[in-house]
């Protein structure tokens, strides 16, 4: 029998995500992935996580992580404003793309992606890390129950969580943060984040508030509405209305039944961090007599489960309630298994940067919501 295909992985920054959870989780998959490469801006970080994790190249330069020979797809790890630039250039080198969620913060920066990727030697291809649908329970039990509600009377989706620090402390990783950073780099980052924004917001002055609410939207709110679009179907019809009270962020949008009647329903939308360690993240779907919903807890200790919960009316008239958790194996396993299979076995993946557009789509219309009740104040 011949040996599968590993694929060679290059990390593009060594910080938080990729200490706690890919290269602890690509390691551990080790049947089908083989790290090769590490770049981080900070020299000590990568060369601590070089060492840690047996990588045998690591680099200050992405251009030399980039096109190296041994690196067959590139994860882009960085902060939000480096996700274009960085996999662009990686499509340009023919290599194949991971980049963590968001794609990118502006439906222009999306569409360079888009356009790169069109044009990349060697068919490589842009996968988006939206690890939340590809969690066993979403995949194998939440998607089906919700498929039997006749018609969707209402939904809510919330995503209330404490502070990182609280879980990963608890991860056992013990990530390091080193700041032997290039001079100039912080400046450089600002300056990336202020022109992407600005083109998130087509022109219109960047207040505070709005640079917030858009880091706020890239970050947690990428994962809750992602999962949404799936969950119900894909965008709203509206967005009636937005709440932008930091660090707390609601929305109030109309989707419609696709049943014949095509009834419209309220999706609420609620999110923000504070400072009680709790990770309370769930979108629950109700219909006449059935309710689902699916909990996520923090994905930083691994093997928490992903539990459906369904509430429902029995034939006697009681109220019947289920649990539901199709896997122990947690949301990024189960995404490493769908990269794999995407790369290597030609199959088709659903968090690609055409889906990815949607999430900017319905940002920008979380931002008109925005702008037409700060206009009507």
């Amino acid at each position: 029998m011949a040996e599968q295909k590993k694929l060679r992985v290059g990390i593009l920054g060594a910080g938080e995500v990729a200490q706690v959870i890919h290269l602890p989780t690509l390691t551990l998959l080790s049947s089908l992935f083989t790290l090769t490469s590490i770049c981080d801006i900070s020299a000590q970080t990568a060369s601590h996580c070089a060492a840690k994790f047996h990588i045998p190249h690591h680099t200050t330069s992405p251009p030399e992580l980039l096109t190296h020979p041994s690196v067959d797809v590139v994860f882009v790890l960085t902060s939000d404003e480096f996700h274009a630039p960085y996999t662009i250039a990686a499509l340009r080198a023919g290599k194949h793309v991971f980049v963590e969620k968001p794609l990118t913060l502006s439906l222009p920066s999306a569409q360079s992606i888009l356009d790169a990727e069109a044009a990349a030697p060697n068919c490589a291809k842009v996968f988006v890390g939206y690890m939340r649908r590809y969690a066993p329970s979403f995949v194998r039990a939440f998607r089906a129950e919700v498929q039997t509600i006749p018609r969707i009377l209402y939904a809510r989706v919330r995503d209330i969580i404490g502070p990182n620090a609280y879980f990963v402390g608890q991860s056992g990783t013990e990530p390091v943060r080193l700041a032997d950073f290039p001079e100039g780099a912080d400046a450089e980052r600002r300056e990336r984040v202020g022109a992407l924004v600005q083109e998130a917001w087509e022109g219109r002055e960047v207040t505070p508030e709005r640079m917030a609410y858009t880091r706020f939207l890239g970050g947690l709110g990428s994962h809750d509405l992602s999962l949404m679009r799936e969950a119900l179907g894909g965008l709203p019809e509206r967005v009636e209305a937005v709440a932008v009270h930091p660090p707390f962020y609601n929305a109030l949008m109309t989707y419609r039944n696709r049943s014949a009647g095509k009834e419209a329903y309220a999706v609420v939308y609620e999110s923000g961090v504070d400072d009680v360690p709790r990770f309370d993240a769930h979108v629950a779907v109700y219909g006449e007599k059935k309710s689902v919903e699916i909990r996520y807890d923090t994905p930083y200790v691994k093997g928490l489960p992903i539990v459906v919960v369904v509430e429902e009316k029995g034939e006697g008239g009681e109220k019947v309630r289920r649990e539901v958790m199709s896997s122990y194996e947690d949301a990024y396993t189960a995404e490493m298994r769908e990269l794999w299979g995407c790369l290597v076995e030609g199959r088709k993946c659903k968090t690609m940067v055409g889906d990815a557009l949607e999430d900017l789509r319905l940002f920008d219309m979380m931002y008109e919501a925005y702008d037409g009740q700060k206009a009507g104040n």
